[in-house]
């Protein structure tokens, strides 16, 4: 059967999209997309859609809550504070399947670091 092999993209309206894909390429050295196209490392993804009543994203208007896997999460999250970037972190979010971040970009939008179990 024929089937999806992976995300092709991610898309989402921003007031100011190259001040956005500036931000996302200087923090997390994603390519700005309008110029390039961003070659990731294999390895798991999760697709997965949450309750509507959901608190876990934050703002109950958000629709969407991008994660990006990261090889190093303390080294990360050491380089976004130094940059002046507010990162949250809680024990309840680190499971069996890794350690978890989050931030917001420009404009709001909650960004989920993952360093999944196993990286370290």
């Amino acid at each position: 059967m024929p089937k999806a092999v992976g995300i092709g993209g991610v898309f989402f309206r921003a007031t100011n999209p190259a001040t956005v894909a500036e931000w996302y390429q200087k923090h997390l050295g994603i390519d700005d997309l309008h110029k390039s196209v961003w070659q990731q490392e294999a390895g798991m993804t999760i697709f997965g859609p949450f309750s509507k009543e959901t608190e876990y994203f934050g703002r109950k208007e958000q629709q969407w809550m991008i994660n990006f896997r990261v090889d190093d999460l303390d080294g990360l999250v050491a380089s976004l504070t130094a940059s002046g970037i507010s990162v949250e972190t809680r024990d309840e979010w680190n499971s069996e399947v890794g350690r978890f971040a989050r931030i917001h970009d420009p404009e709001g939008n909650p960004v989920e670091l993952w360093e999944p179990a196993g990286n370290r």
